[in-house]
């Protein structure tokens, strides 16, 4: 395995978020928060052109990280990140800009994502290269914004309060 190099290449530096991937310690929590960090600015577009630009972001993660794991002759890196924060936005585009969804939907994609329970583990341990390293995280996006979004629509007294 190669030595990343976040600091001279931009392609490192966009994967491993900015350079959160290179925490010691939870590097995937770290590119999480990062994608939280660039979140604000996806509010500040129309919701479809927010989506679309997610849906960009999700197909140029299958290249950059791809790309970067073969830079780094390692399958999916610990601290490429980019899955991360596109699995973020996904989470939560469609909810209540507020900091307690931010919360939950940050709690409930970092479960998923970690616990990879099924389908999560099967795209996980049978993809491989960059549509391997984004899918497994686009999914867990995919489930924790569904679940959210059920809990939000459901004008449950507890969860009619957090909007």
């Amino acid at each position: 395995m190669r030595t990343p190099q976040v600091w001279s290449n931009f392609w490192h530096f966009i994967a491993f978020g900015f350079g959160s991937g290179l925490a010691k310690k939870a590097p995937g929590t770290w590119g999480t928060l990062a994608g939280l960090a660039v979140l604000p600015l996806l509010y500040l577009l129309p919701l479809w052109a927010g989506i679309t630009t997610i849906a960009f972001a999700s197909l140029f993660g299958v290249w950059l990280c791809g790309r970067v794991a073969k830079d780094l002759g390692v399958h999916d890196h610990g601290g490429i990140v980019w899955d991360e924060m596109v699995g973020i936005w996904m989470t939560l585009i469609l909810l209540p800009h507020t900091w307690i969804w931010w919360v939950l939907g940050f709690v409930l994609f970092r479960a998923l994502d970690i616990l990879k329970p099924w389908p999560i583990s099967v795209l996980d341990r049978r993809l491989g290269g960059g549509l391997g390293i984004m899918l497994d995280d686009m999914l867990a996006g995919a489930i924790a914004a569904t679940l959210l979004y059920i809990l939000w629509q459901a004008e449950l007294p507890f969860f009619n309060g957090l909007s």
